[in-house]
C-alpha cells in the first residue's frame, strides 16, 4: 500500500474552553479525493487550516507522504488553499491573478511546476485551458461572474502544481446549476491533473457524488469515514443517518416489551428487531423512504400530504404515531386521506441504542 498524501493522527485544536477539533485520524491516498461532510460549527474549516499550517494543533501530528509536517509553515507543506470568497484581486486581470503564485517570492521555492513548462506564461494558459477560462484572461476580475470567479480562484490553486489541494466548501456561493457544473468539472480535474484533494461541505449532494471516499464530521469528531454509500446505506449513528438523505430518513422509536418490541407510542405495533442489534431497553430504527413499500405492511396509515419534487414524490403517512416518508412511484396518483399498509424492509434498516 502507497504512502497516503495526507495522514492526520489524533488531532485536537481548541479555542479557548471551546474544543474545535477532538482526537481527529484520516487519510488521504494519493490520488483520492475525500469529502469531509459536517453541519455548520462541526470544525470543518479548522480542520483545513490546520493541515494548510494556519492554525498549530494543541495535538496530534500531521503527515504529508510520509514526513511529521505538523511544525512546517504554510509555503513549506505546498497547500493549495481554494475558500467560500473567491479572494481575487479586483484591481487585476484574470491573467495577472492567475500568475500570482507563480511569482510571489514566498511560494516559489515551494512550487512544483509542470516538468515540461518552466515559463510563467505558458503555466497560465494551461490552466487557463484546463478550465475553460482562456478567452477571459485580459478581463479585470471585478468584471467576472461568480462562477467565473471561481474558476479562476480554482486556477490559482493548479497553475504551480501543489502537493495537496484543500477546498472549503468552494461552491457554496453559486447558484444551483453553477453548483452542479463546477461539482463535475472539479472532480474530472482533480482526476486529470492526479493531485489528492481534501474537500469540505456541509452539502449532501456534494458530499454523496464527488468523493471517493466520505467522513463525516460532528462537534470536531469523525463519526464515521467509508464509501459514501456505505455511509448513507449503514450510519454507524442517527447523527451520521440524518446528515444524509434527501427526503430524510426515518427514524422510529422502539422499546422492548414482554413479547419483544413495539413502537413507542402503539404497544399493538411490534416490530422484528433481529439478532445483533445492540442490547438496549430502547431503540432507533432508522429506515430510509425508498425501504418502505406502500402496501404489504400488518398495520395500516393514512396519508397526510403527497408531496411531489420533480422526478419523485414523497407521501408523509401518519403511521403508529409517527409521521411516516414513503418514496413512491409518480404513475400513481395519491390523496391525502388514502389508507396505505406501509412495508419496511428490515434488510434495509438501521438499529441504534436510544437514550
Amino acid at each position: 500500500m502507497s504512502t497516503p498524501a495526507l495522514r492526520l493522527s489524533g488531532l485536537s485544536h481548541r479555542y479557548g474552553a471551546t474544543m474545535s477539533l477532538q482526537d481527529v485520524s484520516l487519510d488521504v491516498g494519493d490520488d483520492e479525493l475525500l469529502v469531509v461532510l459536517g453541519p455548520s460549527g462541526a470544525g470543518k474549516t479548522t480542520l483545513l487550516r490546520t493541515v494548510a499550517g494556519l492554525e498549530t494543533p494543541h495535538a496530534g501530528r500531521v503527515e504529508m507522504y510520509g514526513e511529521n509536517v505538523t511544525a512546517w509553515s504554510p509555503a513549506r507543506r505546498d497547500v493549495a488553499f481554494v475558500m467560500q470568497n473567491f479572494s481575487l484581486y479586483p484591481g487585476w486581470t484574470v491573467r495577472r491573478n492567475l500568475a500570482f503564485p507563480l511569482l510571489a517570492p514566498s511560494r516559489r521555492s515551494g512550487s512544483q511546476l509542470r516538468p515540461d513548462v518552466d515559463d510563467v506564461a505558458e503555466q497560465v494558459e494551461w490552466a487557463a485551458r484546463l478550465l475553460h477560462i482562456e478567452g477571459l484572461l485580459d478581463r479585470p476580475a471585478e468584471r467576472l461572474s461568480g462562477g467565473e470567479m471561481q474558476r479562476v480562484a480554482i486556477g490559482r490553486a493548479i497553475v504551480r502544481r501543489p502537493r495537496l489541494f484543500v477546498m472549503d466548501e468552494p461552491l457554496t456561493n453559486l447558484d444551483a446549476k453553477l453548483r452542479e457544473e463546477l461539482r463535475v468539472e472539479l472532480v474530472v480535474l482533480r482526476r486529470e491533473l492526479g493531485i489528492p484533494m481534501l474537500y469540505v461541505t456541509h452539502d449532501q449532494s456534494e458530499a454523496l457524488s464527488m468523493g471517493d471516499r466520505l467522513a463525516v464530521l460532528c462537534a470536531g469528531r469523525v463519526l464515521q469515514t467509508a464509501t459514501a454509500q456505505q455511509v448513507y446505506d449503514r450510519p454507524l449513528t442517527p447523527q451520521v443517518a440524518r446528515l444524509l438523505g434527501q427526503p430524510a430518513i426515518n427514524m422510529i422509536p422502539l422499546r422492548r416489551t414482554a413479547g419483544g418490541w413495539s413502537v413507542d407510542n402503539d404497544d399493538n405495533m411490534s416490530v422484528e428487531v433481529p439478532s445483533g442489534v445492540p442490547e438496549a431497553e430502547r431503540l432507533w430504527l432508522g429506515i430510509r423512504p425508498e425501504a418502505v413499500a406502500v402496501e404489504g405492511g400488518a398495520h395500516e396509515g393514512v396519508v397526510r400530504h403527497v408531496e411531489d419534487t420533480g422526478p419523485a414524490r414523497i407521501l408523509v403517512v401518519d403511521w403508529a404515531g409517527q409521521q411516516l416518508r414513503l418514496l413512491v412511484d409518480k404513475a400513481r396518483e395519491w390523496s391525502p386521506g388514502d389508507r396505505v399498509s406501509p412495508y419496511l424492509d428490515e434488510g434495509r434498516a438501521c438499529w441504534w441504542p436510544r437514550s
